[in-house]
């Protein structure tokens, strides 16, 4: 049984032990869209296993929910595995228009793959249009859809420039995430405050150190 998120969040009893998938209309993805079913059943039961291997009671008033709601949590937190992030830039308008365009302050949650803990950050996303420009809002939704999976911040930074470069044609692209891990502020060195920094850039972004230099002061230049 497949369901949208707006019915997911109908807490109905009849949707409980479903597999669900992806947010958004099916008539909206791409062609190339790999459908990922996510089994709530098989995530409610292991969510059960785990309270009572810490010594916790899963039966008991304040935990009967929980492996409900811990599903319904990961099947929104990994919604981006069944879909298509480029479909968003098909879409695109002839502008003679060639220098930088930047939309700054992305602000998105990941899930880092190797604790299962989020990062928090914001993303800058950047590109030198070659001749078309696609809508500013399509940038954020890229970055929206990339961040919805289990991942390294380092991957994401080079998912979201590959998508731009390669549907865009752009004669640069530049993409920079800055990010706070939970895996580092609440477990482990318990560093609070930290961020980790990554880049990627591509075309003249990369290979001209004027252009690099532009960018990075739009990036940086108070609001």
């Amino acid at each position: 049984m497949s369901v949208t998120f707006s019915e997911l969040c109908e807490e109905t009893s009849a949707e409980e032990d479903c597999c669900i998938r992806g947010s958004g209309n099916s008539a909206n993805r791409g062609a190339s869209d790999t459908d990922i079913p996510v089994d709530l059943a098989a995530i409610k039961a292991a969510v059960r296993i785990i309270l009572r291997a810490v010594g916790e009671d899963p039966d008991r008033d304040g935990l009967l929910e929980t492996p409900r709601r811990v599903a319904k949590m990961y099947a929104e937190m990994f919604s981006g595995l069944s879909l298509d992030p480029g479909r968003h830039l098909e879409v695109t308008f002839e502008e003679s228009y060639d220098e930088i365009v930047l939309v700054r302050d992305i602000a998105f949650t990941s899930m880092c793959e190797h604790h299962l803990l989020p990062f928090r950050g914001v993303a800058h996303v950047a590109y030198i249009p070659d001749g078309r420009v696609t809508g500013l809002s399509k940038l954020a939704r890229v970055v929206e859809e990339v961040s919805r999976r289990p991942q390294v911040q380092e991957r994401m930074t080079q998912t979201i420039a590959d998508l731009i470069e390669n549907r865009l044609g752009s004669k640069a692209v530049g993409v920079i995430v800055r990010a706070e891990h939970s895996c580092m502020s609440i477990r482990g060195i318990r560093k609070t405050g930290s961020s980790t920094v990554t880049s990627t850039m591509r075309g003249s972004f990369r290979t001209d150190p004027a252009s690099r230099a532009e960018l990075m002061s739009l990036i940086n230049m108070p609001e």
